[in-house]
């Protein structure tokens, strides 16, 4: 009995948080209440705070569940050698376009996360995390690229810093226009190539 009593709960957490990522979504985080919730979820506002403190802990629980698109491959950057650097780089970055692109849940909660709130007070948590995976991230792009350079894969004037930011901010812009027309490209086809000709542009001959 107690173990059913745990699963229930639990399911109804999932609802509830599954409700939140749908409002959230549809009308932003600041224009959903957690009464709005509690009726999409179809549970009481009592089921909420039972499970969640407010809406900013609700709001960081939904964030917590879902691996973001450009930290979902990052440890496979380090797997790179010299020789394979730039390929294994361009496939990290197709692999966040994909993740975004083709899985409905990361896409959603990127699109919260990035769209759909404001950066204040007990939404704040959303911030930290961003900036400590752009911070992970840049520090193994900046790795790999001075790995290639090293082995001669591309050209010593290359700052592989200032390389790493524009990186970062190809796909950052690619991925926030991309959410505002998803039909009107292909995120995966067109970030493919727009990353390779960057890194093709840095190559020696």
């Amino acid at each position: 009995m107690a173990r059913r009593t745990k699963e229930e709960a639990a399911a109804t957490r999932d609802s509830i948080l599954d409700a939140a990522e749908k409002l959230f979504v549809e009308q932003g985080v600041s224009r959903t209440t957690l009464q709005h919730i509690a009726t999409q979820a179809g549970v009481t506002r009592g089921a909420i705070y039972w499970h969640f403190d407010d809406k900013g802990a609700l709001f960081n629980a939904m964030m917590e569940r879902v691996t973001l698109p450009f930290e979902c491959a990052l440890s496979s950057l380090g797997k790179s050698d010299a020789t394979t650097v730039l390929a294994d780089l361009r496939q990290y970055f197709i692999e966040i376009f994909r993740v975004t692109e083709t899985n409905p849940q990361a896409r959603r909660v990127l699109e919260i996360a990035s769209l759909k709130v404001e950066f204040v007070s007990e939404m704040d948590a959303v911030r930290v995390r961003r900036r400590q995976s752009k911070g992970e991230m840049m520090e193994q792009v900046v790795e790999r690229l001075k790995l290639a350079q090293a082995g001669g894969q591309i050209r010593a004037d290359v700052d592989p810093q200032l390389l790493a930011t524009g990186l970062w901010a190809l796909m950052d812009g690619l991925i926030r226009n991309w959410m505002f027309e998803p039909t009107s490209f292909s995120l995966i086809d067109l970030g493919g190539n727009m990353i390779g000709t960057m890194l093709d542009g840095i190559r020696t001959r």
